[in-house]
């Protein structure tokens, strides 16, 4: 289908009548801003939605339990890339864990089986 501006070429009103009428954009029938005089200007302007600031990494977290799979007397958590220690599962071996955080379960509980947690 044609647009109206194609088929209307030549004529000097283009479909609207009278000269002066069409000179509001309230005669534009729906298109651009026509219309947003009186009703829904809350719709048109101002600030809409969430502006996402950057990204949030994830913490890489572990359990007491995943320790035992860890060989050797001290363990690195940082270095092998775990941000913190909870405290599910148990532990029956006294291990020293280097990590950036820990619960206060977890390292109580490897306190109790003789090691000890440096966070930091």
């Amino acid at each position: 289908m044609r647009k109206k501006t194609k088929k209307m070429r030549g004529s000097h009103t283009c479909g609207r009548g009278f000269k002066k009428k069409a000179r509001g954009a309230g005669n534009k029938g729906g298109t651009g801003m026509a219309g947003a005089k009186h009703k829904h200007l809350k719709w048109r302007w101002g600030r809409h939605g969430f502006v996402h600031h950057g990204v949030k990494r994830e913490k890489r977290v572990i359990n007491v339990e995943e320790l035992k799979k860890f060989d050797g007397d001290e363990i690195n958590l940082t270095e092998l890339g775990y941000d913190k220690l909870l405290g599910s599962g148990n532990i029956d071996r006294a291990i020293k864990v280097h990590v950036k955080e820990a619960t206060e379960k977890a390292v109580n509980k490897i306190k109790e089986a003789g090691g000890e947690v440096i966070t930091g």
